[in-house]
């Protein structure tokens, strides 16, 4: 290069380096989110209502289960319960907790409160009693009378708290060194523990602690916390706490995990995916010169690693589809720079990559935020990749194809006859029309697990779940609606939960069971309780637990039951039972179900109303795009053919293997209309003029199937399964193109005839007709 050239390449070379530097720094930037958001429906009104009783209440919460080794276990034993008080409030103390629910921290709160209930009982009688006599004298009572004067004053104040005091006297006092106490409060008479703890003892020996979250936080802070948070009980064994096997689990433990785990993924699976990819290109002759036939792959990563670091760069965490997206722009992304490597063809290929980015960009109708985004990620990709290619191409020479004898011949040598073209028709139509049947009975994934499936935060969550009896939660959330109840707290809103609490018991007590509830927390208020005693039952609850049913501007109380978090479909009727089984609310207040299991059954009810739409806006796509953009009805007709075919066969596939549709599912339809699209308008770009497009036609498939199988590799099944069926669509897509070309090769002689005729003739004796010629 001569230095003048080389002078004038610096300021390119310096866009070209600025433009990577970029890149590099977007792809450090890049994160992966799980989650629940990204898999509600936007505007989801029950993932509002979660969002705003988390910002009052806290979110879903990490569950640690402590198994005490001890003879007396954890509670009942004098040595281990202060070190189970000092976990907790370790806990507590640790970044980006809003709340910690333990059985120490319960013991420790309530005993404070007791002493000042105790004291203020006792001196609130004692009031009473001198009121009493000291109005016995100023009446001239004396003797009897003034005595029975004082009982009758007693009479009302002892029916409401004189349990209390009854009970209060054989245990002692109310201090967490005490045993008596803290059998009394936390065990029945058998030694089993109490029914309003169970959700913080699984079981006498045994404890539970419930860790909230600050609210916002992402999944990396998320996963962060876990790991403090099992760290801390670690130190708690290391100092004497006896406890085999503890465990660490919920909600947010299972998200992070699936977060963690695409994360780790998306570079180890995209790598394998590139090396796969490349081996394709390098191995199969679809170039004379084997160093250019890496020259599509490269372009590709450039096109993928461009998207990526947008996203990174915008502050916008990928999806779980990001995992998926690597493997798909590689094996989708590499077929346009190799066509277009290659001389002409060029506005064919364009329109294809157009038809493509118009098929990824239907998935911006779903109303899941996960799969918009993995459509807009894909139509990036393409737009981008193709964008690179063309930049590149404008540098780089054009690649040679390879050829060979039987590229020469000018037409093909063998058509089928109308019998066989019969019956291929018939056996096709037949295999996709009973797809498009089946896809309408394939079940929707109902159980959230299988997003997961192999990970070891779900086997922990299994086994919390059975020692706990629940996995996740519902909350009843009650809130003022109207000038009339200024306040969540009133003795109308106390009357209503605890009615509702009883008929959960009756309906769905099988299925639901109370956590932390305002009936529970104010029970001994007894059946009616006046306005001033609600307010002052309220303020003798420990803060600590008060907290978790009302929220501390009386906007809202919420009562909390555990579920388990198995089928949606079950949650969903167990959903719309409870709602249609609790008490109306009282005037003036609105009640809500709030929690996971809601918006996980709009999620379900989402994918299925989905399935169809999709699929139909994709096709409907690719046909018009392709006639616009080629000026050819036919063609278009023919891709469009093709991608029915193909996505017919796939759906056949999926009901015949019994596979259910997961929220990724629903990118597979517009998927097979891409490549079918491809693969149609290339192969019947080889089969007028340029025959080496079927080697490369051939060469992308390989490629896309590799790429797509990398897939498997993942550890989450929900990954593993949509390569496979993606590596399935690919296949029916070739197959299809090809069949679809086949059937119309003698439409193509004869065009080819009559272009050959007319330029054969002298102008003036052509028809004037137009007559449309090969490309």
């Amino acid at each position: 290069m001569t230095p003048r050239r080389l002078r004038s390449s610096i300021p390119r070379l310096l866009v070209l380096a600025g433009v990577l530097a970029l890149i590099g720094l977007g792809l450090s930037r890049a994160t992966i989110d799980t989650g629940v958001g990204s898999f509600v429906p936007t505007g989801d009104r029950g993932y509002d209502q979660l969002q705003q009783r988390d910002e009052r209440f806290g979110a879903d919460p990490v569950v640690v289960v402590l198994h005490g080794s001890a003879p007396d276990g954890l509670i009942a034993s004098s040595d281990q319960l202060p070190r189970l008080v000092a976990l907790e409030g370790a806990i507590a103390r640790l970044d980006d907790v809003a709340v910690v629910y333990g059985p120490g921290t319960v013991l420790n709160q309530t005993a404070s409160t007791m002493r000042n209930l105790l004291a203020q009982i006792s001196g609130r009688r004692d009031a009473i009693e001198n009121t009493a006599r000291a109005e016995a004298r100023q009446r001239g009572l004396s003797g009897a009378d003034a005595a029975q004067a004082v009982d009758r004053a007693l009479t009302a104040f002892d029916r409401r708290y004189g349990a209390l005091l009854t009970e209060a006297m054989p245990m002692g006092l109310p201090v967490v060194r005490n045993q008596r106490f803290v059998r009394s409060v936390m065990f029945d008479r058998a030694g089993e523990p109490r029914p309003e703890w169970r959700f913080l003892l699984p079981d006498a020996k045994a404890a539970t602690i419930l860790v909230r979250p600050r609210v916002g936080l992402d999944q990396a802070q998320t996963a962060d916390l876990i790991e403090r948070i099992r760290s801390t009980v670690q130190d708690a064994r290391t100092e004497g706490l006896q406890t085999s096997d503890p465990l660490v689990s919920g909600a947010p433990a299972v998200t992070a995990a699936m977060s963690r785990e695409a994360t780790r993924d998306a570079p180890r699976v995209g790598v394998i995916a590139l090396a796969a990819v490349g081996s394709v290109f390098l191995l199969v002759p679809w170039s004379r010169r084997r160093r250019d036939r890496l020259r599509p792959l490269l372009t590709a990563v450039l096109g993928t690693a461009t998207v990526v670091a947008a996203f990174g760069l915008a502050d916008r965490s990928l999806s779980l589809g990001a995992v998926a997206f690597l493997p798909i722009v590689l094996g989708i992304g590499s077929d346009f720079p190799l066509y277009l490597s290659q001389p002409g063809e060029r506005r064919r290929v364009l329109v294809a990559a157009g038809a493509a980015v118009a098929c990824f960009a239907s998935l911006g109708i779903s109303s899941l935020p996960f799969v918009r985004e993995f459509g807009l990620a894909l139509s990036a990709g393409v737009v981008v990749t193709a964008a690179w290619a063309l930049a590149l191409g404008r540098r780089l020479p054009a690649i040679e194809p390879a050829r060979s004898d039987a590229d020469r011949a000018p037409t093909p040598r063998w058509s089928p006859g109308r019998r066989a073209v019969g019956g291929l028709l018939v056996l096709a139509l037949a295999a996709s029309v009973a797809g498009f049947v089946a896809l309408g009975r394939i079940s929707v994934q109902a159980d959230p697990q299988a997003l997961g499936r192999g990970l070891p935060a779900l086997a922990d969550a299994d086994r919390a779940e059975r020692e706990l009896g629940f996995s996740g939660e519902v909350s009843l959330v009650i809130r003022p609606s109207g000038p009339d109840a200024p306040h969540a707290l009133t003795p109308a809103s106390l009357a209503w939960a605890r009615d509702a609490e009883e008929r959960i018991a009756v309906e769905h007590g099988d299925r639901m069971r109370p956590l932390l509830t305002m009936a529970q927390l104010l029970r001994f208020l007894g059946p009616e309780p006046s306005s001033e005693q609600v307010d002052a039952g309220a303020s003798l609850v420990p803060p600590y637990l008060l907290d978790a049913v009302l929220a501390g501007d009386g906007s809202a109380a919420t009562s909390t039951f555990g579920v388990r978090l198995d089928d949606l479909r079950d949650q969903d009727a167990l959903v719309r039972s409870l709602r249609r089984d609790l008490p109306p609310p009282p005037a003036g207040y609105d009640v809500e179900v709030v929690g996971l299991p809601v918006v996980a059954a709009s999620g379900l009810a989402a994918v299925s109303a989905s399935r169809w739409l999709i699929g139909l806006l994709a096709l409907v796509m690719t046909g018009g795009l392709i006639a616009l953009g080629l000026r050819d009805g036919r063609l278009a007709a023919q891709a469009l053919s093709a991608s029915i075919l193909a996505s017919g066969w796939v759906y056949l596939g999926l009901g015949v293997a019994g596979v259910e549709l997961s929220p990724l599912m629903l990118a597979v339809g517009a998927l097979i209309a891409v490549t079918s699209c491809e693969f149609t308008l290339m192969l019947d770009a080889a089969e007028r003029e340029r025959p080496w497009l079927h080697r490369s036609v051939l060469t992308a498939a390989g490629a896309a199937v590799v790429g797509y199988l990398c897939l498997g590799l993942s550890t989450l099944a929900v990954l593993r399964d949509f390569g496979l069926v993606l590596a399935f669509g690919v296949v029916a897509s070739l197959a299809a193109a090809h069949l679809v070309v086949l059937l119309a090769r003698p439409h193509l002689r004869r065009d080819r005839r009559v272009a050959l005729v007319r330029s054969e003739m002298p102008p003036t004796e052509r028809p004037a007709t137009r007559v449309k010629e090969t490309v």
